[in-house]
Formats: structure tokens, C-alpha cells, sequence
């Protein structure tokens, strides 16, 4: 099996001493892993940041047998990106979240074109609240809709709007950006509020019950927001 194509570098991990496997989400072929010789030298490890978009040309004896993957760079996306920690946190984050919830070889063009959107939103003044936004999308992407408009109550407390979903007597309150979706920058808190929304919703109906750990570089990330 022989195909060209392009795409998202998701993971890499050491294979040998010259050698990775890593995985990449691609147009036409989806998450795909293979291992990529030459790994270690200066040219191909400069390619190997984690969101760089990626020229490939992938070979492999069967489909059971893991491929092999010779690359060039197609646009060095994340550099652009290397002076600020917290957009490279979130690169890693959004990165890892791609490579946990997509399925090997499932074409999916939204989730491409997503990735790209990331880029993106990355260079706006409120690319943090955007991000928030981009992480629905993705579970909305991969069936789990959090449709949070239709559940949430809404109460008016001291002249302010509030939304909030009610669960075992219990409030929870969901920040006013996810549902009012207003032009106005959102503030650190309450991004953080969204983001761990978010969260705890991955968590609870994706990662516990596939028995997948909550991934480390999306707390990493949050923890870099002030």
C-alpha cells in the first residue's frame, strides 16, 4: 500500500535511535501511525513540532503491519508560535485531544479542516475564548454534542444574567459566553469555568467509560491560564 497525502503531526515517540512513530491526522486517510526513519536528524527533527502541517508519503506491505512514513514540511505552523508557553501549551493540548478521540483510518475532512481553524484562532486577540468553542466542535465532531442552549436554566441575580444546570438539586452554572456567544472579551475566570465544563463532560462520558486517562497536557494548559 503507497498513498501521498498531508497532514497534522498529533504524536511522536522514540522508536530507536534514528527512528519515531508518530501519528498525524490527515485529509484523506484520517489518524494514521507509521514510523518515520531518520528521526533523530537535524532536518527531520526541526519538521517533528507537534501541529506542523506535513507532506507525506506513506508505505506499508498490508494493512496489519505498521506503515512507514517519509516526510517533508508542507507549512511550519507551530513555531510561528514558540515565544508564547501558553499557545504552545494549547497546541500540545489540542494535538493530544485530536489523537484520543479520533479512530485510526476513519476519514473525517471536518476534523482537518478543524485543525486548521486552530492555527487560526491562535493569532485573534480572544483566541482563548475561541479555543473554548473549538473543543465543542471537536466533541460535537465526533458525536457528543453538548447542546448546552437546551439544558441550561436561567436566573437573574442582582440585576445579572445567569445560566446554570440543575443536577440533584445541585446548581451548576455555566459561563454566560457559552450560551450568550457575545463579541466582548471574556476574562480569564470565566474562560477557565469553560474550559473545565468542557473538562469534566470529556471525562465523565468519553474518557472513564473507554477507560482512557484524562490527558495530562489539557491540565498542563489550564494551569498556564491567569
Amino acid at each position: 500500500m503507497h498513498w501521498k497525502d498531508t497532514g497534522y503531526l498529533l504524536s511522536k515517540n522514540q522508536f530507536n535511535e534514528n527512528s519515531a512513530i508518530s501519528e498525524v491526522f490527515t485529509k484523506n486517510h484520517g489518524k494514521i501511525s507509521g514510523i518515520i526513519f531518520g528521526a533523530s536528524s537535524k532536518k527531520t527533527k526541526n519538521y517533528l513540532q507537534l501541529g506542523n502541517k506535513l507532506h507525506l508519503n506513506f508505505y506499508s506491505k498490508n494493512d496489519s503491519r505498521v506503515g512507514n512514513i517519509k516526510i517533508e514540511i508542507e507549512e511550519a505552523l507551530t513555531p510561528f508560535f514558540f515565544d508564547n508557553k501558553q499557545k504552545l501549551a494549547c497546541i500540545v493540548s489540542a494535538m493530544n485531544l485530536v489523537k484520543l478521540l479520533t479512530v485510526e483510518s476513519q476519514e473525517n475532512i471536518n476534523i482537518y479542516n478543524l485543525i486548521n481553524n486552530l492555527f487560526l484562532l491562535l493569532k485573534k486577540i480572544d483566541w482563548l475564548k475561541d479555543f473554548v468553542f473549538w473543543e465543542l466542535q471537536l466533541l460535537k465532531l465526533i458525536g457528543y454534542d453538548l447542546e448546552l442552549k437546551n439544558i441550561v436554566d436561567e436566573e437573574i441575580v442582582n440585576g445579572k444574567k445567569n445560566f446554570f444546570v440543575q443536577r440533584n438539586n445541585e446548581k451548576k452554572f455555566i459561563p454566560n459566553f457559552l450560551i450568550e456567544n457575545e463579541n466582548n472579551q471574556t476574562d480569564n475566570k470565566n474562560i477557565i469555568s469553560g474550559l473545565k465544563l468542557v473538562g469534566d463532560y470529556l471525562e465523565k462520558s468519553i474518557l472513564k467509560p473507554n477507560n482512557i486517562s484524562f490527558p495530562v497536557s489539557r491540565i498542563e494548559f489550564i494551569n498556564m491560564i491567569k
